[in-house]
């Protein structure tokens, strides 16, 4: 697994910033330039799964393993969703299980600065190196309104 990272200034309070990133409607607007009608099932409390799903129900089981509001989120993919089937075993899964993506929120010169360190393999690094930026632009646009 590679590590990537993602920074972006957002002028906006981090309480704005923490709460658009991870309430339902943020979240499918911000995440839509990775797919259209992306959205999870869930909530992001601490020790709990949580769905991303795109819109046909394919994606991910993920665990929340850390939430501090306003600081600092953890989670932890664990599984593919596919036909509303849990896979937890298959090869595919297993070069990417155990991968974290982590979303730190600093507070900076009156706004905040939100960085994403996150595990990637080779299938997915194309991705979320081109998508990853235009998604967090997303995410500025939105708390900046």
């Amino acid at each position: 697994m590679e590590k990537l990272q993602h920074k972006i200034k957002i002028n906006a309070p981090v309480e704005r910033v923490y709460k658009t990133m991870l309430e339902d409607a943020g979240y499918r607007e911000w995440t839509a330039p990775f797919i259209e009608g992306s959205h999870f099932i869930g909530d992001w409390s601490e020790g709990s799964d949580i769905k991303f799903l795109g819109p046909d129900g394919t994606g991910m089981i993920s665990r929340i393993e850390e939430n501090r509001p306003n600081e600092f989120v953890s989670v932890l993919h664990r599984g593919f969703i596919k036909d509303g089937e849990i896979d937890t075993e298959s090869d595919a899964i297993k070069e990417f299980a155990g991968a974290h993506e982590n979303y730190t929120f600093n507070t900076v010169d009156g706004g905040t600065e939100v960085v994403v360190d996150l595990d990637t393999n080779d299938d997915m690094k194309e991705m979320t190196e081109v998508i990853y930026p235009k998604a967090l632009a997303v995410l500025k646009d939105i708390c900046e309104r």
